[in-house]
């Protein structure tokens, strides 16, 4: 009676492209079958699978699991090379053991395999070449990987909204570059929460590709892109430690970068947030002016008089049993105040010259600083273009190259942000001094048409220790140094920047 046989058949991805088929291993199989005599009564094909671990292959899982239970049924196993079944050693001896425990014989079609020593030994070299060749392929992909890696090209295929990827290079995508370097200027202002700049990058239309399926953004998600240095120009990556100039364009500048990285930290950390002011228009100094006793910040309301509204400012302590302030004598007071310590205009004029003649003496500063930053970036590059190439080539070893890099990184961030700091050019002086001009002409005026959020900034930049009432009438104030020097210029400080000076 003829001996019955199964076949294992095993294709990986890679060689499906080689035209290394199936029905090629199955056609060797059986004709070795026949020839030794074997009547094969079953088949088990698996296609696009690794043999570089077990786990992931069902169908050689079903195999051990079919002799098992037909062990009187079968009493070999062909398969067309020692590699199909496993290219790890220990792995594949384990399953040709497992097998074996069944009593059912595992035959190469293609490579002396069987029971005697010898020929145990043989297989077992063979299953050790199988591995070799295996490492060796993972070695070059791996080396070849990391080469593109530090030469500052993708390595993954993927880059980060903004982005789209040609011919494996990251290039501009015209679709949404706009819409996400408005969403990086908006974010760096601090004024738009993680929620609140996903809501607008939603409804711009911005949104994420994987795979084919269109995702909306998350503030998680976004969270994450606003940490990608990759926006800034580099190559990051939790396999190489390097962080690489990458050949992309990049879309904002490091100085950007870092000034988005603090307002993320600011959001999440652990410290409690300040308490929520609610703004009121009919009483614009709520919060902002103290009760002279308790130290507590002044609330507002109305009281229902007789005929009409009475506004009042009142001390937000339960405990403090201060007088309420009617709210036309908390204004004038203030505005009275306000009065008081404006420029005169001979002080504010000097002042003003002294602002247009520093500013010109630091604009030809920065000007000089901004071209050496620009120079010492291009020779660090080209140091950097170097060093990468002789890493390659094996000329520096890895941990040189590692030391070296982040040296070459540490002068780069120090050169860029000199550069960002160089840009006085970006202000209109002439405009900036009709502002200062309007603003300090009369602050009391300037008080009245400020917006409550305008009077926040107003108050907080004249008198930065507060502003308390003292029940006798009168507003407790220490104004800034900003402003005592204003109202203390002199012909001297105007001729000492003229000079030179600050």
């Amino acid at each position: 009676m003829n001996k019955t046989a199964v076949i294992y058949l095993r294709v990986s991805t890679e060689e499906q492209v080689e035209n290394f088929s199936l029905d090629t291993q199955e056609e060797i199989c059986r004709r070795e079958a026949e020839k030794r005599g074997y009547t094969i009564i079953d088949v088990f094909r698996e296609e696009g699978r690794s043999a570089k671990n077990i786990s992931g292959r069902p169908i050689l899982i079903s195999l051990l699991e079919y002799c098992r239970k037909n062990k009187q049924k079968i009493e070999a196993v062909f398969v067309y090379r020692i590699d199909r079944i496993s290219r790890i050693t220990a792995d594949y001896l384990a399953i040709r053991k497992k097998i074996a425990e069944q009593g059912v014989t595992l035959i190469s079609s293609t490579e002396p395999t069987g029971d005697s020593p010898t020929e145990k030994l043989v297989e077992t070299m063979l299953a050790g070449f199988a591995q070799l060749d295996n490492d060796i392929r993972s070695e070059r992909s791996k080396n070849g990987l990391r080469a593109r890696y530090l030469s500052g090209k993708l390595v993954t295929g993927q880059c980060p909204l903004g982005y789209s990827v040609v011919s494996s290079y990251a290039v501009k995508d015209i679709k949404n570059w706009d819409n996400m370097k408005k969403a990086w200027d908006l974010m760096a202002t601090g004024t738009k929460s993680l929620r609140e700049i996903t809501k607008i990058m939603n409804y711009w239309g911005l949104r994420e590709n994987h795979r084919g399926r269109i995702y909306i953004l998350r503030p998680t998600r976004i969270n994450t892109l606003f940490r990608n240095k990759f926006y800034m120009g580099y190559l990051s990556s939790k396999t190489y430690k390097e962080l690489i100039r990458g050949q992309h364009v990049p879309m904002i500048t490091e100085e950007q970068f870092y000034r988005v990285q603090a307002i993320l930290n600011g959001r999440n950390s652990c410290l409690p947030l300040a308490k929520r002011n609610h703004t009121n228009p009919d009483f614009p100094l709520r919060r902002l002016i103290k009760c002279s006793v308790c130290g507590q910040g002044l609330t507002g309301g109305w009281s229902q008089g007789r005929h009409q509204k009475y506004g009042y400012y009142r001390c937000s302590s339960n405990g403090c049993h201060s007088t309420s302030i009617k709210l036309e004598t908390m204004e004038q007071a203030l505005i009275s105040l306000l009065k008081q310590i404006t420029p005169t205009k001979k002080n504010l004029n000097l002042f003003t010259a002294y602002m247009f003649k520093n500013f010109h003496n630091r604009f030809s500063r920065l000007q000089k600083m901004k071209q050496s930053a620009d120079v010492e970036i291009e020779r660090l590059k080209d140091i950097r273009k170097l060093l990468v190439e002789k890493n390659i080539a094996g000329v520096y070893s890895d941990e040189v190259f590692k030391e070296q890099n982040s040296i070459i990184e540490e002068k780069m961030t120090i050169s860029q942000i000199a550069k960002e700091d160089a840009t006085i050019d970006s202000y209109n002086i002439d405009e900036v001094i009709i502002f200062i001009r309007t603003l300090l002409a009369d602050l009391g005026e300037t008080y009245k048409k400020a917006s409550q959020s305008q009077v926040k900034v107003l108050l907080g930049s004249m008198f930065p220790s507060g502003l308390s009432w003292s029940y006798n009438g009168t507003l407790n104030h220490e104004l800034s140094p900003i402003y005592t020097r204003i109202n203390t210029f002199s012909q001297t400080s105007v001729s000492s920047s003229a000079d030179g000076g600050t």
